[in-house]
């Protein structure tokens, strides 16, 4: 999802700690080394959990990224456990360590860490945000771990090494997807962009949306851009006005994007606001109120789809939180799954062997869509169109794989 720009001391902090600890280990580095009881070595089965890590923001501004990951997540683990007599996961159970990173990269590459040396993971998900996801990958990547991304959606995650995967789709598409929607849905012929210029995650998804909407044939009215510390936007907005757009596109997170239409409503712009997979959040409802309704957002699905596998998640995660998940949920849902489906088929559990089966995943049927894991580690899927409508999240438009 979202990028920070100052990760590179807080990643080298972390990557030279963990070094460090690495070499005053006596066996292998962290879970890379751990083989399983189907493993190529023979041997005595070995009927110890197989211990995964999560990495999230379980605090902080972003907190409902983590916790709704979390809980998809740890559904899936109570699943995959229920099934060990089924000879799933080779007969061993799945334990979950999560460690919280409140929202700080310089948090993130010492989360990794610790489940790395510590627990000794022999996999890890995490995490929401791209930036976060970037700090713990280069430390996921040093030691040889497989980490699998549930949604950050920068192209820079997987580029970090051959052991970083993601399951949602990437930036540039979810940027054509809502550039093609203005166009063709709502028959928005000039659209105004405000993006944070502090975040590569706005800023990014602010670049490829207006080079989608200029080739689907649209018109950028105004492009304006604000920072994170700064929430007074009336400046930007009085700018917006006066171009007289058909709608704004605003790639921010929640809280901001609610903030925002709350400051615009009270200008007069009166049109609908148009956002990414970062505003997947029941708080922005709650904070924005009135003034987000009718608008419409990219994401990875929605709870309201009709299809069996949207249905049967939905109905064991009210039972379990008494709330409809979001795609925050779907997509930790989906990542473990994916995961646990790679541990099965995989020679053993070292780091080498379940990366080559987690990069050989085709098909695979999640909540969230069909995944497939291409040749860059990332998945090729389709994405959803999504309304605000008072506490509900109807499907407008789905828009397949590329």
């Amino acid at each position: 999802m979202r990028s920070l720009a100052t990760i590179g001391l807080s990643v080298l902090l972390a990557v030279t700690a963990g070094c460090e600890r690495k070499r005053n280990q006596t066996g292998g580095g962290g879970g890379s080394g751990e083989s399983g009881s189907g493993g190529a070595g023979g041997g005595v089965p070995d009927n110890r959990p197989v211990m995964i890590g999560h990495f999230a923001s379980m605090t902080g501004s972003e907190a409902t990224f983590g916790q709704s990951t979390d809980r998809g997540i740890r559904l899936a683990i109570a699943e995959r456990n229920a099934a060990i007599d089924a000879g799933t996961l080779k007969g061993r159970k799945i334990d979950l360590t999560t460690e919280d990173d409140a929202g700080k990269p310089q948090e993130a590459g010492t989360a990794v860490t610790k489940l790395i040396t510590r627990t000794k993971v022999v996999a890890i998900l995490g995490e929401v945000a791209s930036g976060l996801s970037m700090a713990g990958g280069q430390v996921a990547q040093q030691y040889g771990v497989p980490m699998i991304s549930p949604s950050s959606t920068n192209p820079a995650v997987t580029q970090i090494g051959d052991m970083i995967f993601r399951v949602c789709f990437l930036d540039e598409f979810q940027g054509k997807v809502v550039a093609k929607f203005a166009v063709e849905e709502l028959k928005a012929k000039k659209v105004a962009i405000l993006f944070d210029q502090g975040q590569p995650y706005s800023k990014g998804l602010a670049d490829f949306f207006e080079k989608a909407l200029k080739a689907a044939g649209g018109e950028v009215a105004t492009r304006q851009a604000y920072d994170t510390n700064n929430p007074d936007v009336g400046a930007q907005l009085a700018s917006i006005k006066d171009a007289n757009p058909d709608a704004v596109f605003l790639p921010g997170y929640y809280t901001q994007a609610a903030n925002i239409a709350r400051q615009a409503r009270k200008l007069g712009i009166t049109v609908p606001f148009l956002g990414g997979d970062g505003w997947d959040s029941a708080k922005l409802e709650e904070i924005g109120g009135d003034a987000v309704q009718g608008s419409f957002f990219s994401n990875h699905y929605s709870p309201e789809e009709e299809t069996p596998a949207v249905q049967n998640f939905v109905a064991k995660y009210k039972a379990k939180h008494g709330a409809a998940p979001d795609a925050l949920a779907a997509l930790g849902y989906d990542a473990a799954n994916l995961l646990f489906a790679a541990i099965d088929r995989s020679p053993s559990l070292s780091g080498k062997d379940l990366a080559a089966t987690i990069a050989a995943t085709k098909g695979f049927a999640g909540v969230t869509g069909e995944i497939t894991i291409n040749g860059d580690r990332d998945a090729s899927k389709s994405a959803v169109v999504v309304k605000i409508d008072h506490g509900k999240r109807p499907a407008v438009k789905r828009y397949p794989a590329e």
